[in-house]
């Protein structure tokens, strides 16, 4: 069977009044694209299932999940059972426009480059609750993680199919899809998209979701920097934490040789457990070092990844 050229993934939980009109814009924006839909439905209690069930056919996938496992799963699990040689990723609240597709895909083409994530230029969100606190959070993500994307919370991407299967999108991780592709050397453009207010059904976000942001940058942070050497984290703060004890207690041990008493002393008791704590973050970083490569090495993985072999 031939492989067809795009897969659009939308996850989905309750939003029976929105499936059947993104459907069939989808299908509107996508004409002249060979093209398969998958809708992961992520526990929906409505009738989201029952109608995507009923608009199912040989191009249009139903995955049913048993309970809700959340976004990032779903989206990964979308991203699994597509088949397309470019896959897309929008949400199913109709706040996205399938019509920017087309654009982004050609746009990838002509780039060459391996994802092309959405920027939306006009949010029809509430300010208070959406709009300040994603702006906040992405001017964050890009300081720390070192990845200038400027809307990290916008669904709307086209991937190449290697790409998007190499995410591994676990957690609440889908926020940073582009820090996920930078860490695997993905070339990465953003570029300006369409955005609609909600009309049908409720957000499944609120000012919660900060928290789990938060969170989930420092993942990042330390998978973007450490992830293939974790014994320079751990070790060293291991050993700047083990040299502050041992200074700290050479200058008792040398107070203990003058004959003053010291037993009891705040700082001695500091030193001792800098020592400790010290021996303890090296001892992490060890066992992380080892784990990493158990990781790698029983999997056959490969700490790089090859665009394209030329010539030879």
């Amino acid at each position: 069977m031939k492989k067809k050229e795009l897969s659009v993934v939308v996850p989905v939980m309750n939003e029976e009044e929105n499936v059947e009109l993104l459907l069939t814009q989808i299908t509107e924006a996508l004409v002249g694209i060979d093209h398969e839909v998958i809708f992961v439905d992520d526990g929906s209690t409505d009738e989201t299932l029952t109608t995507l069930i009923k608009n199912s056919s040989e191009t249009v996938k139903v995955v049913e999940f048993m309970k809700n496992f959340g976004q990032s799963s779903a989206m990964q699990a979308g991203i699994d059972f597509a088949e397309g040689e470019y896959i897309a990723t929008l949400d199913g609240d109709l706040q996205n426009d399938p019509s920017d597709i087309p654009s982004m895909l050609s746009l990838l083409k002509e780039k060459k480059v391996d994802l092309v994530a959405g920027e939306r230029l006009n949010r029809k969100d509430g300010a208070l609750l959406r709009k300040i606190p994603s702006n906040i959070a992405n001017a964050i993500i890009r300081r720390t993680t070192g990845v200038y994307i400027k809307d990290y919370g916008c669904t709307l991407k086209v991937f190449t199919s290697k790409t998007a299967k190499m995410l591994n999108i676990y957690g609440e991780l889908h926020r940073f899809i582009p820090v996920l592709a930078a860490l695997q050397g993905s070339r990465i453009i953003q570029v300006p998209v369409k955005h609609h207010p909600r009309i049908h059904g409720t957000s499944k976000y609120g000012i919660n979701r900060t928290i789990k942001v938060v969170s989930d940058l420092f993942l990042m942070v330390f998978l973007r920097k450490y992830m293939i050497k974790p014994m320079h984290f751990f070790g060293g703060i291991g050993m700047g934490v083990f040299g502050l004890g041992m200074l700290i207690n050479l200058y008792f041990l040398v107070k203990k040789i003058m004959g003053e008493d010291i037993w009891g002393r705040p700082m001695l008791l500091l030193g001792i457990l800098l020592l400790l704590g010290g021996i303890q973050l090296i001892t992490v970083g060890i066992l992380s070092e080892l784990q990493m490569r158990t990781y790698y090495e029983s999997q056959n993985k490969k700490i790089y990844n090859v665009r394209e072999v030329h010539g030879g």
